[in-house]
């Protein structure tokens, strides 16, 4: 009965740890929705047409593009992106520093 308990509680912990730890990656940006091609010239609103033909054609990404500190992120969700074209959003979910990645819970327009 023991050993069961301690397993129990070694189970629940290990649970605990990784909930955690992926919880720690969670996180809140805002900035311009543009594409990789054009980045920081396309943080405006009169760029959508651009991302969206750059996408299409050059095969370029959408991104966050953060002007506070100059970073990009590409984003996941690439058909909500492509509906935020040109506009100020706030993206929450799950960033990969590594990969420059942002995978998307949600986005909206700021207002």
């Amino acid at each position: 009965m023991r050993k069961l308990v301690s397993r129990i509680a070694a189970i629940a912990l290990l649970v605990g740890a990784a909930s955690f730890a992926l919880a720690a990656d969670m996180g809140s940006w805002s900035g311009w929705i543009t594409d990789t091609d054009c980045g920081a010239k396309g943080a405006s609103a009169s760029h959508a047409a651009c991302a969206a033909k750059c996408v299409k054609e050059k095969g370029a990404k959408y991104a966050l593009y953060n002007p506070s500190d100059k970073s990009m992120w590409v984003l996941s969700d690439q058909s909500g992106a492509a509906k935020m074209a040109g506009k100020m959003v706030t993206v929450k979910g799950t960033a990969d520093a590594a990969k420059k990645t942002i995978t998307v819970a949600s986005m909206e327009e700021k207002k």
